[in-house]
């Protein structure tokens, strides 16, 4: 039995589409995955090769496969390598959007290339389920079928199960403290007593769940500042400004920003760091 397909290209098209429409609209990973992978692997080599080759005696069916995997790979890097240089940059739509483009306007020259040749030459999909020659084959022959069978089942099996149940990575948590323009540099190094010190603290959460943390400055063994309860999502960021007073006079004081994870512990450092700061008497 033989199934012959014309429209692939349409189809990968709205392929091409819908993974924008989940990108954009529907938060699940593995849709995302399924869609994603031949988008940037297979469908860019393919419309090329359409249009390179839109005659079926072109090229076998092997072949078109084969460099549609290579293309793909070469065009997505094109891809990149362009938009670095604009104003959009390497960041997810500007290469969806400009992946997509291209598909489609691969996908329309190729159809008018074919509509220019006889039906008999255009290239097709053919799907060839030929049952009667199983039993003219040696048993050599259908022993190394099956397992060719069972091996592709296997590996589609194992992707699906890796989509399914990813491994969750390390997990961390960012944290930060900056001077007041946002940098690693310009911290309140000289104060007088009662006179405010003021920093820029940063979380990232990265423990691949929602995580709780309190925050906490000492001056030396006193606690100076409590700031209770900071809730984030995985992946989410809080950054905002904190506020010390020392109350005594003294050189070399050291300022400790003490970070908890609650969801561990509600008294064991999680994150650490500190400066150091000099005091004098107010005049």
């Amino acid at each position: 039995m033989r199934l012959k397909f014309q429209y692939e290209l349409v189809l990968i098209d709205i392929l091409s589409i819908l993974l924008i429409v989940v990108i954009a609209f529907i938060p699940f990973d593995v849709l995302r995955i399924i869609l994603g992978l031949p988008f940037v692997l297979f469908f860019p080599g393919y419309v090329l090769i359409a249009v390179l080759f839109p005659r079926a005696t072109n090229i076998g069916g092997f072949e078109r496969v084969a460099l549609s995997f290579g293309f793909s790979v070469a065009v997505a890097g094109l891809v990149g390598l362009v938009l670095n240089y604009t104003p959009w940059g390497v960041s997810l739509y500007p290469v969806l959007l400009s992946l997509t483009v291209f598909i489609v306007a691969m996908s329309v020259i190729a159809w008018f290339r074919r509509r220019g040749l006889p039906q008999s030459e255009r290239y097709a999909v053919n799907f060839i389920f030929d049952l009667s020659s199983w039993k003219t084959q040696t048993f050599a022959n259908r022993v190394l079928s099956i397992v060719l069978v069972a091996v592709i089942a296997g590996a589609v099996g194992t992707l699906g199960y890796a989509i399914a149940s990813p491994k969750i990575g390390e997990r961390y948590t960012e944290f930060y403290i900056l001077g007041l323009e946002g940098k690693a540099v310009d911290y309140p190094r000289m104060l007088e007593v009662g006179q405010q010190g003021i920093v820029v603290a940063g979380i990232i959460n990265r423990e691949h769940e929602v995580a709780r943390y309190r925050l906490e400055v000492r001056i030396g063994e006193a606690v100076n500042n409590v700031l209770q309860q900071v809730v984030l999502e995985h992946d989410e960021k809080w950054e905002d400004t904190i506020v010390f007073i020392p109350e005594k006079a003294g050189n070399s004081q050291k300022v400790e920003f003490l970070l908890y994870n609650l969801n561990n512990s509600d008294s064991e450092v999680y994150r650490q760091l500190h400066f150091w700061v000099d005091v004098a008497d107010r005049r």
